[in-house]
C-alpha cells in the first residue's frame, strides 16, 4: 500500500468527442504525455475531470482505462467525494480498489457542515476506505473550509488519512498544519501558483492542473524544491506563472482543455454546465505555450 504522495500528482482531465462521449484515445495520449513528462502519480475523477458531469458507468470506465494504461508505472489516486456521507461511504464499499493506491475525498459541499460535521464525515470515510485517504480542502468550490485544527485532528486520529490537498489559498492555515502535523502526514498544494511558496514552507508536493499540459517543467520545479534548490525552482515558477494565471482565467477545466488542444493532445470539448474558455484566454494561452 503506497502512502507516499510527495512530488507531482496530476489531476487529469476527461477528454470528450465532439458528440459528447468520452474520448478514450485522447485519454490514452494524455496519460502517456504526463507519464513521459515525469509526473509521480495520476489523480483521476477529481474536480478537473468534470466528475460531477460523468455517470457512474462512465466513472468506472475511466478508472478501468486509467489503471490499465498506467499499468503500475506510478500510483493512481481516485476521486471519491460528495455531500452525503452515507452515499460516499456506499460508493467506497462498492468500488474495486485493485490498482488504486488512494482516494482523494473533497469536503462536503453545499450543505456547509460545521467542523464537527466535517470531522465525522471523514471519520466515516476513513473507516470505510481500504486504501489511504487524501483530504481535499477547496472552500472556493465547496463553501466549506476544513480548519487547520480539524485537519490536524483527523491526521492524528486516523492512520489511513495520510495527506491533505490544500487549496484554501490561506498560507497561515497551511503553516499551522505544517507546524503541528504528524511526521508522515503530507501537505500537498492544490493550487499550481502556490506550489512554490507552499513547498518552501514544507509542503511535500502538489496535485496539479498545469502538469496536464506542461508536465516536464512543472515536475522539474517540484523536484528542485524537494532538493532545496530554491533559486532554480523560483526561475521556473516565474516562467510558468503567466500560463498558470491564464489556465484559470475563465474557469477550470476550460483553460487546461484549451491548452491541451493547442498542444494537439485532446479536443477542446467540455460538458455542460462547463463551457469552452473565451477567445481571449485561448489566444493568450496559444501565445504563452509557444515558449514551451
Amino acid at each position: 500500500m503506497n502512502t507516499n504522495f510527495q512530488g507531482t500528482g496530476v489531476a487529469i482531465v476527461t477528454p470528450f468527442h465532439n458528440y459528447g462521449t468520452i474520448d478514450f484515445s485522447g485519454l490514452e495520449r494524455l496519460l502517456h504525455h504526463v507519464l513521459d513528462g515525469g509526473v509521480n502519480y495520476i489523480v483521476s475523477l477529481g474536480t478537473t475531470s468534470e466528475a460531477p458531469a460523468l455517470t457512474t458507468d462512465e466513472k468506472q470506465a475511466v478508472m478501468h482505462f486509467v489503471k490499465e494504461t498506467v499499468n503500475g508505472r506510478v500510483p493512481v489516486v481516485m476521486g471519491i467525494g460528495g455531500n452525503s456521507t452515507h452515499t460516499v461511504v456506499g460508493t467506497i464499499k462498492n468500488t474495486d480498489f485493485d490498482g488504486v493506491d488512494a482516494i482523494l475525498s473533497v469536503t462536503p459541499y453545499y450543505n456547509k457542515p460545521n467542523q464537527k460535521g466535517i470531522y465525522n464525515h471523514f471519520k466515516n470515510v476513513a473507516a470505510a476506505s481500504p486504501v489511504p485517504v487524501i483530504l481535499y480542502n477547496i472552500p472556493g468550490r465547496t463553501a466549506s473550509n476544513i480548519a487547520a485544527e480539524t485537519t490536524l485532528q483527523l491526521a492524528h486520529d486516523f492512520k489511513n488519512i495520510v495527506a491533505v490537498k490544500e487549496a484554501s489559498g490561506d498560507l497561515a492555515q497551511v503553516m499551522e498544519i505544517l507546524r503541528q502535523k504528524p511526521k508522515d502526514f503530507q501537505v500537498l498544494s492544490g493550487d499550481d501558483a502556490l506550489t512554490f511558496p507552499m513547498m518552501t514552507l514544507g509542503a511535500s508536493g502538489v496535485i496539479s492542473v498545469l502538469a496536464n499540459v506542461l508536465p516536464q517543467p512543472f515536475t522539474q520545479m517540484v523536484n528542485l524544491l524537494l532538493q532545496n534548490k530554491i533559486t532554480k525552482a523560483r526561475e521556473i515558477h516565474y516562467s510558468l506563472l503567466p500560463v498558470m494565471q491564464q489556465l484559470f482565467a475563465d474557469g477550470n477545466p476550460a483553460g487546461i482543455k484549451a491548452a491541451l488542444e493547442i498542444k494537439g493532445i485532446i479536443k477542446n470539448n467540455l460538458r455542460l454546465p462547463m463551457v469552452k474558455a473565451n477567445k481571449a484566454v485561448y489566444f493568450a494561452l496559444q501565445k504563452l505555450l509557444r515558449e514551451f
